[in-house]
Formats: structure tokens, sequence, C-alpha cells
């Protein structure tokens, strides 16, 4: 098999905080998820304005995660995300960095929790195939750190050559999926963890 293209490690502290903004992680998923669009096709898809979502584009090509490429229609030029998956690393030693890693972090989870909630409204528009198809699953797992680590890496090496945007043998009828893997020590109401 090739070698994936690497996801790109976000390490600066002022990037993180611009991840952060809710707009922006929508606009950056949806151009990682799709490839290239106009700003408002964009706009369309995350329920914002063009003009917004143009300005928000421009912001996130300051930090090179997004870019103008040609459009093939002569008219206005789509973006297209640079990077096919962000990686913010551990969380840090540095409270500062762990905070912006934090808030990038919660910015990604919700905008996860937005596109749950769409699939959910929308669960019986979709053609029974992609109904039965689709799942959410929850576990409970008893692991060591040392444990989980390899689960996550075992399931990103899994899932990873399926990217939407490095994936160039996807069959007639593939639709972009999104998934997600959480794995995290439980943590109850009072702040527990429970070995």
């Amino acid at each position: 098999m090739a070698e994936l293209p690497p996801r790109r490690r976000i390490r600066d502290v002022e990037l993180m905080r611009a991840l952060a903004h809710p707009l922006r992680t929508a606009l950056l998923t949806y151009l990682m998820s799709v490839g290239p669009r106009t700003a408002s096709e964009c706009a369309e898809a995350v329920d914002s304005s063009a003009s917004n979502c143009s300005w928000h584009l421009r912001q996130l090509a300051q930090w090179g995660l997004v870019e103008r490429v040609e459009a093939a229609d002569g008219r206005e030029r789509p973006w297209r995300a640079t990077p096919v998956g962000l990686e913010i690393g551990k969380p840090d030693r540095d409270p500062a960095v762990r905070a912006a890693q934090v808030a990038a972090t919660g910015a990604w989870l919700s905008e996860d929790e937005v596109l749950t909630q769409r699939y959910l409204d929308m669960l019986d528009d979709l053609e029974p195939e992609w109904r039965d198809a689709s799942t959410v699953n929850h576990y409970a797992l008893r692991l060591t750190a040392a444990e989980l680590d390899e689960l996550n890496e075992k399931i990103d090496a899994l899932v990873r050559p399926y990217t939407a945007t490095i994936r160039k043998d996807a069959p007639a009828g593939a639709l972009v999926v999104h998934a997600n893997w959480r794995s995290f020590p439980w943590i109850d109401a009072s702040g527990k963890t429970n070995p």
C-alpha cells in the first residue's frame, strides 16, 4: 500500500486559538471532506453567508490551511483545504498550550455534534442501504493506557486510507461519510474515574 500523506501537526498556540472558532472549524471540516468549493458553496453547507465564509477562509489561508485553486469555468475561484487531516497532539505540559489545545478540540467536538445531529434529523430521508450501513456505537472498554494508545493507532491505520481527500479509487456510489472515534477514560459526574 502506498504511504498516505501525513496529517498537519499543529503546534502554534495562535493557530490553535484560530481553529477554536466554530465557523473556521466547520469550513475546514467541509473542505477536508468534499474537496474544493467556492465561498458560496461553503456558505450553503455550513449555514452562513458567503461574505462571512470568504472572510474566515482568508483567515484560514493566512495559516496555510486553505488555498485558492483555479476555477474550471473561470468564475469564482474555489478554496481547498491543504491538509488531509490535523493533529493537535497530546495534551501539553504548558497550561497556555493545553488551553489552546482544549479550545481547538472543543470546536472540533462541537462540529462533530452538529454533523451527528444533522444525520439524525435526516435519517428518514436517507436511502435504506445508507440507513442500514450507518451506525452510532458506544463502548465501555477496560484498557491500560498502553492498550488504548495501541488501539487508537490500529483504528487510525484501518480508517485513514478511506479519507475522502486521500482515496482515489472510490467505487461509483461512494459518498463522503462522517466517522469518528472518541476514546478517553470514562469520568462520572463527580469527576471520578472508574477502574
